[in-house]
């Protein structure tokens, strides 16, 4: 997350028209002062600098390289076609973008052009009134689009946000350490995987590096198990009728408490973050552990945080699970996108249609290491490792969006915060299942 990654929103109310005073108490609940909102008070439609050029405020998450560095050059040249504006960035950390956009969400008043993982979160701030319809913008690219990659943003028919990229969740394994536990291939059902963590674990390895203080890393093992126990269907089932309380969920739930069990993870990994200096990308980069379940951003994040793993890094899909109705080729995971705020200068959509062109979106693939959002970029990924999550892409029989994306910030969260609570041993299976269903019938 870069990060690309999708930590979870936070639980408050998106409302437009949320009282000054409420708003504050979020702000600062947060850690949001006047400060921190002021990023983006020179951002009204019309605003200039200094110089006399129109400012565009674009926020996004690009904190690590290579893309931190491709971020403000793709800005630069975009200013140097367009002299009388200028290109603002505000980088952020995932989470404290995800905090700061709840709190401006809320306030009514967003960046011009903002990072988006679509899904729930998205579909809230357009109920808001505060996106702007893309679709006439978007439309000449159309057919242009990998697979699913515009779907997390289309509501109605419309389009709300640019797609930046389309990827999908796996586990990133080290294969050194496989070899020396006599684990000789991928683990392709459950069973094979506990098995290999077992393995792992005998062979005193630390089997998976994780995240547990920011909650949507161990997220992933819940949503994947109940992706390959109840099915694609059966998740947008319980989704649309607001009950996980079903048998597919609750053996999630127990499914990855046998994980759990087996003590598979790195010490502390209650407290770790996911990509700082003794987080799960650099527990995994620095060779301290055999697998991390991530996105098509870890090699990224492993390489940054830690030394990473080189040619040793291989890759495999999400096991499936013993009569469990999901297909083995489905992929849970996501992408990212920019969407441009109600009433941003024109300035802002004419960015978006030049940083997602076909020959900026080949340059993105080639320099940033970006999955391809435009089938015309896909000869562009060389990267080995992409290039594996692109194959398993290709195979997909069914999509996913990120859960603490897909549902409303507040269901999200709650996903997030109860399967956290699973991990760490202080919910059962039916007791997360319970939670998640209350906030889900409340939204």
């Amino acid at each position: 997350m870069p990060v690309f990654d999708r930590a979870a929103v936070s639980p408050s109310a998106v409302a437009a028209a949320l009282s000054r005073r409420r708003f504050l108490g979020t702000a600062s609940a947060v850690g949001l002062g006047a400060a921190g909102l002021s990023a983006c008070s020179d951002s009204e439609s019309g605003a200039t600098d200094g110089k006399g050029r129109t400012v565009v405020e674009w926020w996004n998450i690009q904190t690590t390289e290579p893309s931190k560095t491709v971020w403000p050059e793709r800005a630069k040249a975009f200013e140097a076609e367009h002299p009388d504006v200028h290109i603002k960035l505000v980088t952020l950390e995932n989470d404290a973008y995800k905090s700061k956009m709840t709190a401006l969400t809320s306030s009514g008043k967003l960046p011009d052009i903002y990072h988006t993982w679509g899904g729930g979160v998205l579909q809230q701030q357009i109920d808001a009134g505060l996106v702007e319809d893309l679709t006439d913008a978007i439309e000449p690219l159309s057919d242009a689009f990998v697979g699913v990659a515009p779907d997390p943003y289309k509501f109605d028919g419309k389009m709300y946000a640019m797609p930046m990229e389309i990827g999908g969740v796996g586990f990133w394994y080290n294969k050194a350490h496989f070899k020396k536990a006599g684990v000789t291939s991928p683990p392709a059902t459950w069973s094979d995987y506990l098995d290999a963590v077992k393995k792992l674990k005998s062979a005193g390895i630390t089997p998976i590096a994780l995240a547990g203080k920011e909650k949507w890393p161990g997220m992933y093992y819940w949503a994947y198990l109940a992706m390959r126990i109840a099915g694609v269907d059966g998740m947008k089932k319980a989704a649309d009728a607001k009950d996980f309380t079903g048998d597919d969920f609750v053996k999630a739930g127990e499914r990855l408490k046998e994980l759990v069990a087996l003590k598979p993870f790195q010490k502390g990994f209650l407290g770790a973050a996911y990509s700082t200096p003794n987080g799960e990308a650099a527990t995994m980069g620095n060779g301290k552990a055999a697998m991390e379940l991530m996105g098509q951003w870890a090699p990224v994040t492993q390489a940054d945080a830690g030394k990473g793993v080189g040619k040793d890094l291989g890759f495999f899909t999400f096991p499936t699970v013993a009569g469990g109705k999901g297909d083995g080729y489905d992929i849970f995971g996501g992408g990212g996108g920019y969407a441009v705020r109600k009433g941003a200068p024109k300035a802002a959509v004419d960015f978006l249609k030049f940083f997602m062109s076909p020959a900026s979106d080949k340059l993105l693939v080639k320099k940033a290491n970006l999955m391809p959002a435009l089938k015309d970029a896909i000869g562009s990924l060389t990267d080995p490792n992409l290039k594996l999550v692109s194959a398993a892409l290709d195979k997909a029989t069914g999509f996913q969006l990120y859960l603490d994306q897909a549902y409303p910030p507040a269901l999200g969260q709650e996903i997030n915060d109860s399967v956290a609570a699973l991990i760490a041993g202080a919910k059962s299976p039916e007791q997360a299942a319970r939670s998640i269903t209350q906030v889900a019938k409340s939204q």
